[in-house]
């Protein structure tokens, strides 16, 4: 089956450019392109940043994941990804596509110190985007684009949330 994600928001890129910043991450998104892997078999093959690189896949919602046995044991979680093609065709004015692309690019010490201050901003509970935007001086844009990039947390309508673990 043919899935087409199609990117008509600019902060939608984020995950996207995010997935192949790294020789390893590539790697893997081809590898779960061509068959059902499990983590055990990518860790296997790449390492723990293998490992790593399918969990944020699966954040990202940029793979499906199903149970499988293999030769008759206990089923594993599988990965593989879920769209086939991306289609993006679109127009964003400079300031939206900048924040966006900072977003994607800065790098992993910068993002970290700002995620830091988002989830501070955030609490265990949630909170309004707006509002958060407002505290921390950042566009919305830009606040929706270093969400997206995040593996902790998530947009739940217009509210911010913590990512929990299944």
């Amino acid at each position: 089956m043919n899935r087409i994600k199609v990117i008509n928001e600019p902060s939608e890129l984020v995950p996207m450019l995010r997935s192949v910043d790294t020789p390893v991450k590539r790697d893997v998104l081809k590898e779960v392109t061509l068959e059902w892997r499990t983590a055990d078999e990518i860790e296997q093959k790449f390492g723990p940043e293998g490992r790593d690189a399918i969990i944020f896949f699966e954040k990202m919602k940029l793979v499906e994941t199903r149970w499988l046995s293999k030769n008759g044991g206990y089923p594993e979680k599988s990965y593989h990804t879920y769209y086939t093609s991306f289609s993006i065709n679109a127009q964003w004015p400079v300031y939206e596509i900048s924040d966006v692309l900072t977003a994607a690019m800065m790098s992993d010490d910068e993002y970290a110190g700002i995620e830091s201050k988002i989830l501070e901003e955030v609490g265990s509970e949630g909170r309004f985007s707006g509002d958060i935007a407002e505290s921390l001086g950042l566009s919305s844009t830009m606040l929706k684009s270093l969400v997206r990039r995040s593996v902790k947390m998530d947009y739940r309508g217009h509210r911010i949330e913590l990512i929990r673990e299944e």
